[in-house]
């Protein structure tokens, strides 16, 4: 059985510690995919001396199944679709754009929720590492890295505490750093991984990027 995480506040401080060699960077920026993403990324954030931020990116679920990502939009008008898992499951064009049409909905909702007026953060030119409590299809994260791409950073790093050995390895031949604590075979699901997994709230989200920044109140 391979190692589980008490909660995601103690895999952001190990997953600190194996990112130590960005501490200290001053164009450094930690960005979480929320909900679960974010206590992970504030505990991260804060042993890295880094600001925190949120990039929302929003699964398009197949219908039915939800839970199944074929899947994910993010900001900028990013989408990124399993095309074959699609086809496999006779998901049309049509469908997937009504799913998306649903999410960007609720993607709009929690960017203002969640950042209230404060603007994004300034990514170009910066060291982005993007959060989150695990990779299983890794549908969101892709569409997370490409849309932070097109922010013009100087470098992206993926970092999560656990993932499924496939996803992890996909990312890195698309090009990204990953950093994945641990690949347990079988993965089966993330909340496996964490003897507690509870949902994290909108308003635990909204209060850690609040704490954050009252210590970057400029972003930095």
């Amino acid at each position: 059985m391979a190692y589980r995480f008490p909660n995601r506040q103690r895999a952001g401080q190990v997953l600190a510690e194996a990112l130590a060699i960005y501490r200290g960077r001053d164009d450094l920026i930690v960005l979480a995919l929320p909900r679960g993403g974010v206590p992970v990324a504030y505990e991260t954030a804060r042993a890295l001396d880094a600001p925190l931020d949120v990039f929302v990116v929003r699964k398009l679920g197949m219908p039915g199944h939800e839970e199944l990502a074929i899947g994910a939009i993010a900001p900028g008008g990013v989408r990124v679709v399993d095309q074959s898992l699609a086809r496999s499951y006779g998901i049309t064009a049509e469908i997937i754009d009504r799913i998306a049409a649903r999410e960007q909905i609720e993607l709009d909702r929690r960017e203002h929720l969640y950042r209230g007026d404060r603007p994004p953060s300034e990514l170009a030119g910066r060291t982005v590492i993007l959060v989150d409590d695990g990779l299983a299809t890794g549908s969101t994260m892709r569409a997370a890295v490409i849309a932070v791409r097109d922010k013009k950073p100087r470098e992206v790093v993926v970092a999560v505490p656990v993932g499924a050995a496939e996803t992890c390895a996909g990312l890195e031949r698309e090009g990204a750093t990953v950093v994945c604590l641990t690949t347990p075979e079988p993965f089966y699901a993330v909340g496996l991984w964490y003897e507690d997994f509870s949902q994290t709230t909108d308003e635990e989200v909204h209060d850690l990027l609040e704490r954050s920044a009252e210590r970057f109140p400029a972003g930095r």
